[in-house]
């Protein structure tokens, strides 16, 4: 399953610019089904044997040997892996039909779909992979296609600005990345993860401590948390179909993947827990918050996947490791039925994206309008919905580790809520407030069907892990991934149907909130304040203090220490040598009598020399 989006690829280099232009869109997108076809094959496979049995580390030939370094290429298979590839493969493959309609006019129709595919075979080899360095082939593999996909439209200044972003910010997280690998194969001599898993317990608690920050490092970059975060916010310049890929289920989720992975280490480590609890926690409000104040219609959705990441990272700070990849799993759902239906709404708009020039819309699109309202009521935390169930767990773990952290969560819970509520009533309701001239349209079927599929996963996901005896399907699942990494629960059933029971009601005041702001207005000045609009203006700080700065240094660099120091010094020492020969020259006359000359001076100084010698 692994290799299916790869030879999708590889035949779309070949052939996909010779065929007729849906074809080479729908022979990819059959590969990532096939893929996810075989990765439910695999499920059941593995929900047939004892649940200590549900391990399989496949190799397939021995990949690199060095030294005491032995790497095998092969899969490493067990519930959390065929979790991240259900979900990666099934939702990829709806984006993928999504993207022929969406992308149906584009020039470079095969091109791209050739990325989309290499992006979905990078994410696999990711999660899929036994070792941290063949891990680390599919995290850079997300990273690279990531920029092709984001920068698709390279002709476009912002989208190719975006694209070099999203490639320098990661880098930063890489380095933390390879630092913990570096150290691990320098205190165990090895890169597997079930030998790094049952030896880090041998190692100091400082030095466990430094890996797991170092891979946390790696984590924000790719999963986008402060102060890493703003390149996920300019990735929406790529097609909306890849907003959706990497917003809801490969590359954003690879960070929390990675750190789930880690548990064992995390486990040692309380302090780097609380960390990354922290962070988490701070970036899901930090990001709501600039979420209230945008106006384009996917930036809200951006800044609202920056946030949903946080709680992600909520859940494993507090060692609540199953709810955190419960939530990844719901959120994979709503947030891409929320950039397709954004999608959706950008193609019938022709292109409009100001959620200040819509108003209405439900009554030219309802299928885009109905999804779109499922998902948000999901990601809003509304009782039955699906992100009801998964981030209740993530705040009742929260409220376990401590009380600030449930508050944060709780006050950004309603932020969420409302920013999506405004969002749905300046798009969907209120009066038109677009040209009357402009041929608002409801999307082909090839793209409303994955709106109907997901909105179905959306608001019924929340039975994946039901929190009523036996019907934690999810917990089940995935327990003996965890072990004894799990942080136990030691809150009572009352305190957690009350901790339930405020959750409904956070989401109930977010959208009353919003209800009566935006119903029927579209300017709101006070709630839109400029500073949330522009991030916080985090990403100007940035521009200000490191990449302005950054250019001024090189600046200085290429114009006095280049030209005038070295290029200085490099000419004073020719300058030099230049002067010598000047005046060495002249002893070559090419005269023999002054050869003879110099011989008979240099012969009776010579002699000279040892007369002196021997008279003293």
């Amino acid at each position: 399953m692994m290799l299916l989006p790869l030879a999708g690829a590889v035949f779309n280099m070949a052939f996909g610019k010779k065929l007729k232009r849906p074809l080479a869109g729908v022979i990819a997108s059959l590969f990532v089904a096939a893929s996810f076809v075989l990765a439910v094959i695999t499920w059941l496979g593995l929900l047939s044997k004892a649940s200590n049995q549900r391990v399989f580390n496949y190799t397939l030939f021995n990949w690199i040997s060095a030294g005491n370094l032995h790497l095998n290429f092969g899969a490493y298979v067990d519930p959390l892996s065929v979790t991240m590839v259900l979900f990666v493969t099934g939702i990829s493959a709806l984006i993928h039909f999504y993207s022929i309609g969406y992308m149906g006019h584009d020039e470079r129709f095969s091109t791209f779909f050739i990325y989309l595919n290499l992006f979905v075979f990078a994410m696999l080899v990711l999660v899929l992979s036994g070792n941290f360095v063949f891990t680390f082939l599919g995290w850079e593999g997300v990273g690279a296609t990531s920029y092709w996909l984001i920068a698709f439209w390279f002709e476009r200044p912002t989208a190719a600005a975006a694209g070099k972003k999203a490639f320098i910010v990661n880098r930063i997280g890489d380095f933390g990345y390879l630092m913990a690998v570096f150290l691990l194969f320098n205190y165990l001599g090895t890169l597997s993860y079930s030998q790094v898993f049952s030896g880090v317990g041998n190692l100091s608690h400082g030095t466990v401590v430094a890996i797991a920050l170092l891979f946390f490092v790696g984590a924000i970059g790719k999963s986008a948390q402060l102060p890493l975060f703003v390149w996920l916010v300019d990735a929406m310049e790529g097609p909306t179909p890849v907003s959706a890929l990497i917003h809801a289920a490969t590359m954003v989720t690879a960070g929390v993947y990675l750190m789930a992975r880690i548990a064992p280490i995390l486990h040692l480590t309380a302090g780097v827990g609380t960390i990354v609890a922290y962070v988490g926690a701070i970036t899901a409000f930090v990001a709501a918050m600039a979420a209230t104040s945008q106006t384009d219609i996917k930036k809200v959705l951006a800044y609202s996947t920056v946030s949903q990441l946080g709680y992600m990272f909520l859940g494993i700070g507090t060692g609540q490791y199953i709810a955190a990849i419960f939530l990844m799993v719901t959120h994979a759902f709503y947030k891409a039925l929320l950039f397709l239906g954004a999608g959706s709404v950008i193609h019938g708009m022709h292109d409009e994206q100001n959620i200040k020039r819509m108003g209405a819309l439900r009554k030219f699109m309802p299928v885009t309008a109905v999804t779109f309202i499922v998902a948000w009521l999901s990601i809003a935390g509304f009782p039955p919905f699906s992100g009801f169930f998964s981030k209740g767990d993530v705040l009742a773990g929260a409220y376990e580790k401590s009380v600030i952290l449930w508050v944060i969560g709780a006050v950004s819970a309603i932020l969420t809520a409302y920013y999506m509520g405004r969002e749905v009533y300046l798009v969907f309701f209120g009066k038109q407030r677009f040209d009357p001239a402009v041929k608002v349209h409801e999307s082909p079927k090839v793209m409303t069907v994955p709106l109907y599929i997901l909105a179905i996963l959306s608001a019924f996901g929340g039975a994946l892990d039901l929190p009523i005896s036996h019907l934690r399907f999810l917990e089940d699942w995935l327990t003996p991934v965890f072990a004894h990494s799990l942080a136990p629960s030691t809150i009572s059933s009352a305190t957690r149907f009350v901790l339930g029971a405020t959750d409904g009601v956070l989401a109930a005041i977010g959208i009353a909130i919003a209800s009566s702001l935006w119903i029927k207005s579209a300017s709101r000045p006070a709630a839109e304040p400029a500073f949330l609009a522009a991030g916080w203006g985090i990403d100007r700080f940035y521009d200000r203090a490191i990449s302005r700065s950054s250019t001024r240094l090189s600046q200085f660099f290429s114009t006095v220490i280049e030209v005038k120091v070295v290029d200085g010094a490099t000419m004073s020492v020719a300058s030099l040598v230049g002067l010598v020969g000047k005046y060495v020259r002249k002893v070559q006359s090419g005269y023999i009598r002054n050869y003879a000359l110099y011989i008979s001076v240099g012969a009776l100084l010579i002699l000279g020399y040892f007369l002196t010698r021997v008279g003293a």
